[in-house]
């Protein structure tokens, strides 16, 4: 099948020859069929199957006939990432449309965006919070809303949005079409999904599991070791474009000052940063400025890089959709890529979960010529050399003036002790 087989309106099909899109993916071609029918859509689809031109591409065309003054299509993303993804496809598939798209989400300037606003922008991408604080004081106007797109639901679930998505939901109008899509299927996402669409269409495509373009492998190693075992396969690995996981925030940016401080040309992306120093780190991944990009499951899914070579799971994640949505960064675009995984003992529960979605053990991995032993501390080598004079000798203890020793308990006067009978 080729996507002229959708007769998808003219401007349209010229951002897709631009963007050299020739067969759509399997949820492309169920998904935009039903969407330009109009019908509400629930869509279970993991990362990397290319569902925003499954949504972007209907909307387009519904919106392309002409202008009305007002917002006519919403996306909501969990993540500033994945708004500025939307945004910059949107723009890319709709250049000869004429349709305007704009971006709303926290951790920047409000001004800019109410300035937007009132220049008016028929498709808004947007993240929750901020969208709220718009709605609040009234500097966005969704009375024309026509579609509305709640993209990565489970993820907004997992970062606390959903009450901010049944609050959002009572300020829109009834009357519209509601797109909903989603990796897994929690029950929440059931019921959210029960409440805001009308009989609606399922799709699904790729249900959560790796893609088969990826090899897997397991490095056991000690929690102490994480470090040092991370830069002998970043030195033994013939590795392109590296992304790393870690669990926290924190330790992403410690992590990338490492790695910095090792020669590797290496950045973090985590929450901590201003938007502008995200948007460079992701660029300079992007562009081969950095080869290590050091991140947090905030990015799992909200980065379109098809050229990494390699994940490396600093931290084994705490899910298994979280372990798919982390691979599925590499081996993109029927291109090979490797997962690594440094594992402690703590994560044997979650190897063996591993396995049964794999559908099989995945391999243990020794690092050739790599020291597993755990260095004891360097106070604890300050303590013992300290504790030892010249051959082995123990030193003296220091001698305590009369005013500074120890006062010792005094001493009980045991009874005579009881001769014992001799043994016969």
């Amino acid at each position: 099948m080729e996507f002229k087989e959708f007769n998808l309106h003219p401007q349209v099909a010229v951002g897709i020859s631009a963007a050299n899109y020739v067969n759509p993916t399997p949820i492309q071609q169920q998904a935009i069929p039903k969407i330009m029918d109009g019908c509400d859509v629930m869509g279970l689809a993991q990362t990397g199957t290319g569902k925003t031109a499954a949504f972007a591409l209907p909307i387009l065309h519904r919106l392309a006939p002409g202008k009305c003054g007002g917002v006519r299509a919403l996306i909501v993303a969990p993540t500033r990432e994945l708004a500025e993804q939307i945004h910059s496809s949107i723009e890319s598939l709709g250049q000869e449309t004429g349709l305007r798209s704009i971006t709303v989400y926290g951790g920047v300037n409000v001004k800019p965006q109410i300035s937007k606003l009132k220049q008016g922008a028929d498709i808004v991408v947007a993240c929750p919070g901020r969208l709220l604080d718009h709605i609040k004081q009234k500097t966005i106007n969704l009375s024309k809303l026509e579609v509305l797109v709640l993209d990565e639901a489970d993820q907004m679930f997992d970062m606390g949005f959903l009450p901010d998505i049944r609050r959002l939901l009572k300020q829109l109008p009834r009357q519209r079409q509601t797109l909903l899509f989603s990796a897994t299927m929690p029950p929440e996402i059931r019921s959210l999904a029960k409440d805001v669409l009308r009989d609606p269409e399922m799709v699904q495509v790729d249900h959560v599991a790796p893609a088969v373009t990826v090899s897997h492998a397991l490095y056991p190693v000690e929690e102490k070791r994480k470090t040092d075992m991370l830069l002998a396969l970043l030195k033994q690995t013939d590795a392109g474009s590296v992304l790393v996981f870690t669990r926290t925030k924190h330790r992403a940016k410690r992590l990338g000052q490492k790695l910095e401080k090792q020669g590797y040309k290496a950045a973090s992306l985590q929450g901590n940063l201003s938007q502008n120093r995200r948007q460079a780190a992701l660029a300079g991944f992007r562009d081969g400025t950095y080869q290590v990009l050091v991140a947090t499951d905030i990015a799992a899914r909200g980065i379109d890089i098809s050229l990494v070579s390699h994940v490396i799971n600093f931290d084994m994640p705490n899910t298994t959709e979280a372990y798919i949505h982390r691979i599925g960064r590499t081996g993109r675009a029927a291109r090979t890529g490797d997962a690594f995984t440094l594992m402690t003992s703590d994560d044997r529960p979650m190897e063996r979960a591993l396995a049964k979605v794999l559908g099989r053990p995945i391999e243990r991995r020794t690092v050739e010529g790599f020291d597993y032993e755990v260095k004891p501390a360097a106070q604890d080598i300050a303590v013992n050399r300290n504790s030892r004079d010249g051959e082995g000798a123990v030193k003296a203890a220091p001698s305590r003036s009369k005013n500074n020793r120890r006062r010792r308990p005094p001493r009980r006067r045991s009874k005579p002790a009881t001769a014992a009978p001799a043994v016969q």
